[in-house]
């Protein structure tokens, strides 16, 4: 049993190494378009802090060892994030009358039964976003956030083995969305304008093809 009727909540997900400028563009489609924007890592780093979190201990040690939490605490927490947010917007305009809504999931899937299961069990997904750079970009972007972010992840050991982690889990789930005819790869090295300039073009589309389920 599907939770959310594809024909009426529509999902993007958003996808690239770490440090590709995901969240900064979902950021700005939230202001633009009115979708509610969920980070999968915001998440899991948000449940990790929380008291009595069951799952706390198991999402540091995946976190810091950068390898990938295990799909049903991410699915879970994603299934409880969207019911919330559906039930506090109901009634806006632009996307989310009637029990409609649209949803930025960024950082996620990031391996294939994550992608299966939350196309089976969550939400049938529209389109994969997938910002795609050098390592070499990525590896300078994160450094310099790290000067600020505060992450214990913002280290060039764990950078690395994102990548590693990115390269080998990831990259088949693009894969197979591109197969399917519903990944949009964007190169992700320019400006955030520039970037920002195709993305919308990308998602003008994709809301015009779901129209009248978006209101």
């Amino acid at each position: 049993m599907v939770a959310f009727d594809s024909s009426k909540v529509t999902v993007v997900f958003v996808l690239g190494g770490p440090g590709a400028g995901k969240g900064t563009q979902c950021s700005k489609l939230v202001k633009d378009y009115n979708f509610c924007h969920l980070s999968a890592g915001d998440l899991l780093r948000a449940e990790q802090n929380r008291d009595g979190s069951q799952y706390g201990e198991l999402i540091r040690t995946n976190i810091r060892e950068g390898k990938i939490v295990p799909s049903f605490v991410t699915l879970k927490l994603l299934e409880n994030a969207m019911t919330d947010v559906l039930k506090t917007k109901s009634g806006e305009d632009k996307g989310w009358r009637d029990g409609h809504g649209r949803f930025l999931i960024d950082g996620f899937p990031r391996k294939m039964d994550q992608a299966q299961l939350f196309d089976d069990e969550i939400c049938l997904s529209s389109l994969v976003i997938f910002y795609d750079t050098t390592e070499e970009v990525l590896e300078r972007r994160l450094l310099e956030r790290a000067k600020t972010s505060g992450r214990e992840d913002d280290n060039i050991d764990s950078i690395r083995k994102r990548f590693r982690t990115y390269k080998n889990e990831t990259m088949p789930v693009i894969n197979y969305y591109e197969g399917k005819g519903k990944t949009a790869t964007i190169d992700g090295s320019g400006s955030i304008e520039e970037v920002y300039v195709v993305t919308t073009g990308v998602i003008d589309k994709v809301l015009a093809s779901t129209t009248p389920k978006q209101l």
